[in-house]
């Protein structure tokens, strides 16, 4: 399985972006498929997180109400709707698939053990 990114950009603080991630194959190989996100000096982490099946999603504490993951199986796409960015948004944003287990909520963060990556997309959330 390949992951692509798009959807990245300049945007000002308050404003939405939606982020899409294809994939070479079924996205319902893989049991469940996150979004992460690395801003300058942090480690990548966790955002939110959609399990292919049934649609269920849980999100990290930081984009929980603002943030909406979402999947078309037909497609093999997931997305990631995001509505009043804050600068702290800004990040590379990866795709993440190729997990036996659904996510869990740990530390703030959503988590599984994926095995394949997106090459990422940047996102600037800047005035």
């Amino acid at each position: 399985l390949q992951l692509v990114e798009s959807g990245g950009g300049l945007v000002q603080p308050g404003g939405s972006l939606r982020l899409s991630c294809a994939t070479s194959g079924s996205i319902l190989d893989s049991v469940a498929i996150a979004w992460y996100r690395q801003a300058p000096g942090k480690e990548r982490r966790g955002i939110a997180c959609i399990s292919t099946s049934d649609g269920n999603s849980i999100y990290g504490t930081s984009v929980n109400g603002r943030f909406t993951i979402s999947r078309d199986n037909a497609k093999n796409t997931v997305y990631l709707q995001m509505n009043s960015l804050k600068p702290e948004a800004t990040a590379l944003y990866y795709c993440a698939a190729d997990s036996p287990t659904r996510c869990i909520y740990y530390n703030d963060y959503v988590w599984a053990d994926f095995e394949t990556w997106g090459q990422g997309t940047s996102v600037t959330v800047s005035s």
